[in-house]
């Protein structure tokens, strides 16, 4: 037997015990709790929810849902069909999308999940890009800390990431493509005296209104490892803060400042409002890249973006 026959077999008997409608069913009855709350969901009858969920457990043999007197919760069996229902309609959604993106090359949907300091400086700048050649295209961006991200992508929930890369990833289903690296400095605005000093100290700004990411994130870690080579703590921060906008903000009143990656004033201070302080930091070089996982195809328009990502981040690669 040849490996498409057994496929074929395996597919035949799949499509004999379960009907994608049942298990919609079942995946509606687990988000509403209840049969009843189901029905009222999909616009339908209680009955026909029961019948479809007792088919599917007649299919397979096993119990699907456990019923208590506060609701309805899923047996174990019935969480691994429940996951596997999720990837099924995950896939179709999918592939509806690259069949209208092949259809009109110009539209399509593509889900980004990046760090909020990325996402509003190269992200943005590929957005914009991107929307300009494409404007049917369709973005959704969604922001968070690493390990909120990652969960994302495995669970379908972003077709890829644009992150930085906090060293070796752990997940070896996951694929890191990098695309630039990224050196930190110290950021002023044009009105803050400091913009106009020359051969400052890191010493010297131990006093000054910082404002900063949290201590635990990956620039807190830099500024924790320079002032400890210069003999002091972390610096007190006068504003604590990971909105990338609102540093940029505070620091163009020309009281506050800040550390920067030295790719986000490329995107960030377009107009020269922000000045680079002649400070050296530890040579902290992080890269910044896609993930994407291994055994899942991306669709025509998340190709589209990976390739435009390279070709925008290729003047960063250079200097």
């Amino acid at each position: 037997r040849t490996e498409m026959g057994d496929f074929m077999q395996m597919s035949d008997r799949i499509g004999k015990r379960m009907k994608l409608h049942d298990l919609h069913v079942l995946m509606a009855v687990v988000q509403a709790g209840s049969m009843g709350k189901a029905a009222l969901m999909l616009d339908t009858t209680q009955p026909n929810i029961s019948r479809s969920i007792a088919e599917l457990e007649h299919a397979f043999g096993v119990r699907l849902l456990d019923r208590h007197r506060r609701g309805i919760e899923p047996t174990e069996c019935g969480r691994a069909l429940l996951d596997c229902g999720a990837a099924v309609f995950d896939e179709l959604r999918r592939g509806v999308r690259s069949i209208e993106f092949l259809a009109d090359p110009t539209a399509g949907e593509v889900r980004i999940g990046s760090t909020a300091f990325l996402a509003a400086s190269f992200v943005s700048a590929l957005i914009d890009q991107l929307s300009r050649r494409h404007p049917r295209i369709r973005f959704e961006l969604v922001t968070g800390y690493m390990e909120a991200l990652h969960r994302d992508l495995s669970e379908r929930k972003v077709d890829l990431l644009i992150v930085r890369s906090s060293g070796p990833l752990t997940n070896e289903r996951l694929h890191f493509q990098p695309l630039f690296e990224d050196t930190y400095v110290v950021a002023a605005g044009a009105k803050n005296p400091w913009a106009r000093r020359r051969n400052i100290q890191l010493s010297d700004l131990a006093g000054e209104r910082w404002v900063l990411p949290p201590r635990e994130s990956v620039i807190g870690s830099i500024i924790t490892q320079a002032f400890r080579g210069s003999g002091f703590e972390y610096p007190r921060a006068t504003v604590v803060t990971d909105s990338p906008h609102m540093r940029v903000s505070l620091l163009e009143t020309g009281r506050f400042i800040t550390v920067f990656p030295a790719s986000a004033l490329t995107f960030l201070a377009k107009d020269s409002a922000l000045k680079i302080l002649s400070v050296e930091l530890p040579a902290a070089r992080r890269p910044n890249g896609m993930v994407t996982v291994k055994d899942r195809a991306v669709s025509p328009v998340v190709q589209l973006v990976i390739d435009c990502a390279r070709e925008l981040a290729k003047p960063m690669t250079k200097r």
